[in-house]
């Protein structure tokens, strides 16, 4: 399953630990807050955006599956 990493823009309050943990996906802004790569997390770098996750002390990231066009199964799709 392909993944994506985001944050909770109401729950960060720019500490900045995820820029310095992960900054291969993460930068910050002029203010301090994580602008967050939207791409898919390859499993090269799944492992530094979980470590990321973990030691955000707001608990304001994640990873949630990347939509993508198709994947999912439509009510009206017939076997």
């Amino acid at each position: 399953m392909r993944v994506r990493l985001r944050v909770d823009p109401i729950k960060c309050k720019a500490h900045g630990m995820c820029g310095e943990l992960f900054p291969e996906r993460i930068r910050m802004d002029d203010w301090g807050y994580p602008v967050v790569d939207q791409r898919a997390l390859s499993d090269d770098v799944l492992e530094h955006a979980r470590r990321a996750i973990v030691d955000c002390p707001r608990a304001a990231l994640w990873v949630e599956p990347v939509d993508e066009p198709g994947a999912r199964v439509r009510p009206d799709d017939s076997d």
